[in-house]
């Protein structure tokens, strides 16, 4: 199925590129495709590119590429985010957690760089601020001054982690808010890797991560300990199938949750595999 559906193209550049193609797929079987929410092909189109028999199999792109309104069914979908955005406040945690793990994996003898983000991570430096002085032209430069004093070993720290893992970077301080700087610079609305080309989809640690929505990109937003479970290096989120209606996230069993996800990290890694 995955090898039906891969498709070649010419990009801008003139040079190759391959992506999944759901026309393609249209073709073998699955005729009601362009029927579909928007959404919802968007995370088929995962499913197919991760179909792999193991995380994602032909009956999980099955079962979704055969979605009905009225009878939605009430399995679950292996869908693998493209990347995740992070605030400091739940990002150093997560770097913390990821530095021991390094740390535990050198200990036993192996290679430590087995520890890596499985998807691209961005945390924005923007839960630290505080309001010292105010009501003078200077304010923002003797705030910004004040607030890299206070945290100068967290900020020393984030700055480690983005030179010690590839796939995490970090938006310094003052830039902007989180959602402001995943919406005007982070998202890249078309993503590429080893030459395939896929939309842009994320899960953030913020409700408001759903703001990315508005320029077409499917994105959701978890908060707490949960979101952390998520940035550990997931290879899938999986989550009862949804039924997206305006702003809500309505669950089969018709929970609805807003500006959350019910999900559940399946397979993690295996750093000596």
């Amino acid at each position: 199925m995955t090898q039906i559906a891969k498709s070649t193209f010419t990009t801008g550049t003139g040079t190759p590129g391959q992506f999944y193609s759901l026309p393609t797929l249209t073709e073998n079987g699955y005729p009601r495709l362009n029927r579909l929410p928007v959404s919802i092909r968007i995370v088929l189109e995962s499913l197919l590119r991760n179909c792999d028999g193991l995380k994602v199999t032909e009956k999980d792109v099955d079962n979704l590429a055969s979605w009905k309104a009225k009878d939605p069914g009430s399995y679950e979908i292996p869908f693998t985010v493209a990347r995740i955005v992070l605030q400091d406040l739940t990002g150093v945690p997560l770097l913390v957690d990821l530095a021991a793990m390094r740390s535990a994996v050198a200990g036993l003898g192996k290679d430590a760089s087995v520890i890596e983000p499985l998807v691209p991570v961005d945390l924005v430096v923007d839960h630290s601020v505080q309001v010292d002085w105010a009501g003078r032209t200077d304010a923002l430069e003797k705030n910004l001054d004040i607030e890299f004093q206070r945290n100068a070993e967290r900020y020393e720290f984030l700055k480690w982690g983005q030179q010690a893992f590839q796939t995490f970077s970090v938006v310094p301080p003052s830039v902007g808010i989180v959602h402001q700087v995943n919406l005007e610079y982070l998202t890249p609305g078309v993503m590429e890797k080893d030459g395939v080309y896929f939309p842009d989809t994320l899960v953030g640690t913020d409700s408001h991560t759903t703001m990315i929505n508005g320029i077409g990109v499917v994105g959701w937003g978890v908060g707490g300990i949960a979101s952390l479970v998520d940035i550990y290096l997931v290879l899938c989120v999986v989550w009862a199938l949804i039924v997206i209606t305006g702003g809500n996230l309505t669950m089969l069993n018709d929970t609805v949750m807003s500006g959350s996800l019910y999900y559940k990290v399946f397979n993690v890694f295996n750093p000596f595999v």
